[in-house]
């Protein structure tokens, strides 16, 4: 099916955006990447913050659900945690610039950025917590609080993600080889914390 002008848009900024950064993008990269003129893109979308808006729009709208059905599904404990970690890294990958700008209009927006994207939608916890709780009553985990297990597992996930710029100045990592490293991590992060949780 032949892709709309809105998506050819949407994939266009979400490429350039993982590229440049929000930041270093403009709309001209993002028109011409898009193989369409500034105007149109104006059109469609007045400034990146919209064209951003509208990617974490789908971004969240996708990956909540799924997190959420992880967590309320049959799996077994250490079976969540994979899953979780695998799901947030993945969808890092396809759009990395988007934990640090959520940070940043978050503290700029004063709580109103998730308010406005997020409204109402929240995790729910409660299987989840309850099988923490059954594990460490059963002494096959260390006693952990569950929402501090899942801040552990969040942590892991998407750090890498917000650091992404000091660390590959730091280390001189280029592109792929960070994107590699976080394909890796969708076992590494998983069997880290598993590994933590053993007596």
């Amino acid at each position: 099916m032949e892709k709309t002008t809105e998506d050819r848009i949407l994939a266009a900024a979400t490429k350039v955006f993982m590229a440049r950064g929000m930041a270093g993008s403009r709309m001209q990269d993002i028109a011409d990447e898009a193989g369409i003129n500034k105007a149109l893109l104006h059109y469609y979308f007045r400034s990146k913050e919209k064209l951003f808006d509208e990617i974490f729009k789908q971004v969240s709208g996708q990956l909540l659900p799924r997190i959420n059905q992880i967590l309320t599904s049959d799996l077994s404990l250490f079976a969540k945690i994979e899953a979780c970690c695998q799901e947030y890294i993945e969808r890092m990958l396809h759009n990395p610039f988007l934990p640090l700008f959520i940070i940043e209009e978050t503290n700029k927006q004063q709580g109103t950025f998730l308010e406005r994207h997020l409204g109402d939608q929240r995790l729910n916890m409660a299987r989840f917590a309850e099988q923490v709780q059954q594990e460490v009553a059963l002494g096959s985990i260390r006693p952990i609080h569950p929402f501090e297990l899942y801040l552990n597992m969040m942590s892991l996930c998407v750090f890498p993600f917000l650091g992404r710029p000091l660390m590959q100045h730091m280390t001189g990592l280029g592109q792929d080889q960070f994107l590699a490293m976080m394909e890796a991590r969708k076992r590494e992060v998983p069997a880290f914390v598993i590994h933590s949780l053993r007596l």
